[in-house]
């Protein structure tokens, strides 16, 4: 999770892998820690309590740092343009951009949820540099198909379509009923 506006992404995402039963490891940005206290009903701590382990990021000696590390892929939700900047130039200077490197270096999937609006041509041509670096593009827009009755439910199938990209077993029943 990084610092741009909507941790509630990055927080949905963590309650659903959790109900898929599928171990999670966090790594917040600073600015995500401070946009959390701003945003959301939850504190920094309740955000990591979701997790199976967190990592500082500035450890960039933890596990996911390293490509013998086996994940299924991994997810930056919400991502800022500074960090979706540093993936599409090969900075990594902490464990948030380390392992994002190292997720596509190893050619496993990694799925980008961009926050901002709207996008400048840097930003574009940053999501086109991941995008043909093997990286999956999902700028968290919600999709109206099934009508939703609130916020949550449109975050909610939001994140499920992005972690559909990681080969998860969720469910996507956007066109059902139409």
């Amino acid at each position: 999770m990084t610092g741009a506006s909507g941790q509630l992404f990055g927080i949905k995402a963590l309650e659903v892998l959790a109900d898929l039963d599928c171990e999670t490891h966090l790594v917040m940005s600073d600015a995500s820690k401070v946009n959390v206290e701003h945003e959301e009903d939850y504190s920094v701590s309740e955000v990591q309590s979701l997790a199976d382990r967190v990592y500082d990021n500035a450890n960039v000696g933890a596990p996911p740092a390293s490509g013998s590390f086996r994940t299924e892929g991994a997810i930056l939700t919400p991502c800022s343009m500074k960090t979706l900047s540093n993936v599409a130039h090969g900075n990594t200077g902490d464990l948030v951009t380390r392992s994002a490197d190292v997720t596509l270096k190893e050619r496993r999937p990694l799925v980008v949820m961009p926050r901002e609006k709207p996008f400048n041509r840097i930003h574009l041509k940053n999501m086109l540099e991941v995008t043909d670096a093997g990286g999956i593009v999902v700028p968290p827009f919600p999709s109206f198909y099934q009508s939703p009755d609130s916020l949550e439910e449109s975050v909610t199938r939001t994140v499920v379509r992005a972690l559909s990209f990681l080969d998860l077993p969720v469910e996507l029943d956007e066109w059902d009923g139409l």
